[in-house]
């Protein structure tokens, strides 16, 4: 009895040393700040982080608001050729942060790592304003030769900037603006809803700002200078970082990363694809044929794990052609309103202002469904799943994308105007750009209800060590659906020989490609609604088979029943001192 009372304690006292050391502080992440009480330190943490944020969303979008606009008037493309190239750099920025944090846990140090995005990002803002500038009003020599960039070195310049770029945005959200940084760990559904609710919100909001402001500078006030405002913000988040670099610079745990989780799914591949060849036999699961037990070569911690984020797959499948549909504000979107009357009594408004009124309805949603959503979780205790916010938010994705088609229809039956963007003469319908606000009001509603919900069940349905894995996964999809967008864009344009996606909207047929592109999105909202059910119990079933499943989770449950025990040990009056010892 006393040799087994021993064993228990020192396996208490072990667990108990072991989640203390898993929740010390990082080094480097408190010392300067030990003055500091720990809810100041925290506080002083999380405004830092939203700030680089902020700065981080503000130059991205500032790069991307007019990038249409810059590559029709200014490097001489055609519509379908910059709707491509901006969908591309969106992608590129989204899928950067995953390789970077690859790069940050397997190669490179983190300090180091940051220090080249944040200089990769300075680098490709700076390079900008070198394609956007007036060479020919600033370099006359002797002779008064003008020195202009000729079209093919102004495509490397920017091409190259733009990949400098979206390389430091990958480092900025990768490691020093990681969802892990907000200490999210402990939060149950209700209070991870709220956050990815008001993120969202605070990440939209600075968006609008940039959409006014610097849609104006670029397009009215000095359409060059617009250029500088990203530098300028990227100065803002350097100066940040420098201030207080040992309290941002994140270091997540490294209990589970991106490599493993691929080394699982092909490991699982191969094994069942021998098996399946040259033997007999089955498992519960595909990737079972990766555990240690069944040939492969993974522990079972490893390949449960794996199997809990291979159940959202089918979620992030559906996201891709609902991400190329959100791309259309940028692209297609954006061609309709810069063909249209801007004229607003008698100022003209910027073309990328139109996208604040996609903004609005999110602005708005977000506190009415925050008191939905407290409702709701007060009422059923342990709350609803948000796929009912999914598929409405799909729904209203596809009604969008088709108010699209039939306000291109009814743009063209307006006459045509000249209007003047960027020092440039077009001809445009006169139809006022307000005629589209439907369009961009439905897929603001879509972006309120899809993005926060996707990111609740990204990150609440998997286990604490492959969250952020899987949070990597759902914005590898994303990236996918913009490369998806410009896909379709390539493939109408050349399948309809440059009718379904013209250059000169008046001479074409815009209105095709987004009935064509309405249709997929309806089928592809049926489809998740299908498959909608399987993650309304999953919260569940991950908690009652797979929890109890892992060997850390049974010794959880060990700690309890040792604390237990001892409480009745302590008020035993049968027991003498010596044995309660």
């Amino acid at each position: 009895m006393l040799g087994a009372d021993r064993r228990e304690m020192q396996e208490r006292v072990l667990l108990n040393h072991t989640a203390n050391k898993e929740q010390r502080l990082l080094p480097g992440r408190g010392s300067r700040s030990g003055k500091l009480s720990q809810p100041e330190k925290k506080l002083q943490e999380a405004i830092c982080v939203l700030l680089v944020e902020l700065c981080e969303r503000f130059t991205f979008f500032g790069i991307v608001c007019n990038m249409i606009l810059f590559c029709t008037v200014k490097l001489g493309y055609r519509n379908y050729q910059a709707a491509i190239v901006n969908m591309c750099f969106v992608g590129t920025s989204m899928l950067t942060p995953v390789l970077v944090g690859w790069l940050a846990e397997c190669l490179v140090g983190r300090i180091k790592l940051v220090c080249i995005c944040m200089f990769l990002h300075f680098l490709g803002t700076a390079l900008l304003p070198v394609v956007a500038f007036p060479f020919e009003d600033i370099y006359i020599d002797k002779r008064h030769i003008l020195h202009t960039l000729t079209k093919r070195e102004q495509k490397i310049v920017f091409y190259f900037a733009l990949l400098t770029a979206s390389l430091g945005v990958g480092g900025i959200r990768a490691i020093v603006c990681p969802l892990s940084a907000y200490n999210l760990e402990d939060c149950g559904p209700k209070e991870l809803l709220s956050f990815f609710n008001w993120f969202y919100w605070l990440i939209n909001l600075n968006s609008a700002v940039v959409f006014v402001s610097i849609s104006y500078i670029q397009q009215s006030v000095a359409r060059n200078l617009g250029f500088l405002i990203p530098f300028v913000s990227v100065l803002m988040a350097m100066i940040t970082i420098h201030m207080v670099r040992g309290e941002m610079i994140y270091k997540p745990k490294t209990d589970s990363s991106l490599l493993t989780t691929f080394g699982v799914i092909a490991s699982a591949l191969k094994t069942c694809c021998v098996r399946y060849r040259y033997f007999s036999g089955s498992v519960t699961n595909w990737l079972d044929h990766a555990k240690e037990n069944y040939g492969g070569q993974y522990s079972e911690i490893q390949v449960e794990s794996t199997k809990s984020l291979a159940r959202l797959f089918p979620l992030f499948a559906f996201q891709i052609l609902y991400r190329s549909c959100v791309m259309q504000i940028p692209s297609g979107y954006y061609l309709q309103t810069m063909n249209s009357d801007l004229h607003f009594s008698g100022f003209v408004l910027p073309v990328a202002a139109m996208n604040v009124i996609s903004i609005v309805p999110l602005l708005i949603l977000v506190p009415i469904l925050e008191c939905i959503n407290s409702y709701l979780f007060s009422t059923k205790g342990t709350g609803h799943s948000p796929t009912i916010y999914i598929v409405i938010g799909q729904l209203s994705a596809a009604l969008s994308v088709m108010v699209a088609g039939f306000s291109e229809i009814h743009r063209k039956h307006f006459p045509q105007v000249e209007q003047t963007l960027s020092e440039e003469v077009l001809l445009v319908s006169s139809m006022p750009c307000f005629h589209l606000a439907p369009q961009y009001i439905l897929l603001g509603v879509a972006e309120a209800l899809v993005t926060p919900s996707c990111s609740l069940l990204s990150f609440r349905l998997v286990p604490e060590r492959m969250r952020g894995i899987s949070m990597h996964f759902l914005t590898l999809f994303n990236g996918a659906g913009c490369f998806m967008g410009a896909f379709f864009v390539q493939t109408a344009h050349a399948g309809s020989q440059g009718n379904w996606f013209p250059h000169l909207l008046h001479e074409g047929k815009l209105e095709r490609f987004f009935f064509f592109l309405a249709s997929l999105m309806m089928v592809n909202t049926l489809g998740f609604w299908t498959i909608a059910h399987r993650y309304n119990n999953l919260n569940q079933e991950y908690t009652s088979e797979f929890r109890g499943s892992l060997p850390e989770e049974k010794l959880l449950k060990h700690e309890k029943a040792i604390k237990s025990y001892g409480s009745v040990l302590e008020r035993s009056p049968i027991l003498s001192p010596t044995e309660k010892t």
